[in-house]
């Protein structure tokens, strides 16, 4: 009898098992370790359209990702119209520089990418 519990036991955990190994597995890329982030060209071209018309800055360092802003650099909110249609630009702000818009972390005054 104890052996015939233990099998059945162990059929249910197998079968149990099944569905879980038939899961898609998903990879979470956070901005904190690349220091950058991810957006579709599409809504790059908006991006661009949209927020170059800003005054350029001059700086006379590199302006590259990850590069910290200096104080001096004037950092703009990304307008809530952006945000509605590109979400990953949340919390964010820019500048442009060299016609390139330049979204910064305004927490690290980090350069998170550079919309060419």
């Amino acid at each position: 009898m104890k052996a015939t519990m233990l099998a059945a036991a162990t059929a249910v955990g197998l079968m149990a098992a099944v569905p879980a190994g038939a899961q898609t597995s998903v990879t979470t890329t956070t901005t904190e370790t690349t220091g950058s982030i991810t957006i579709a060209p599409e809504k790059r071209t908006v991006i661009r359209q949209r927020l170059s018309t800003a005054k350029p800055v001059t700086v006379k360092e590199n302006v590259t990702v990850g590069w910290t802003v200096p104080e001096t650099v004037e950092l703009q909110t990304v307008p809530d119209t952006i945000v509605s249609d590109i979400p990953s630009v949340k919390g964010y702000s820019y500048f442009v520089y060299n016609d390139d818009v330049v979204l910064v972390d305004p927490k690290t005054r980090k350069v998170v990418t550079i919309v060419e």
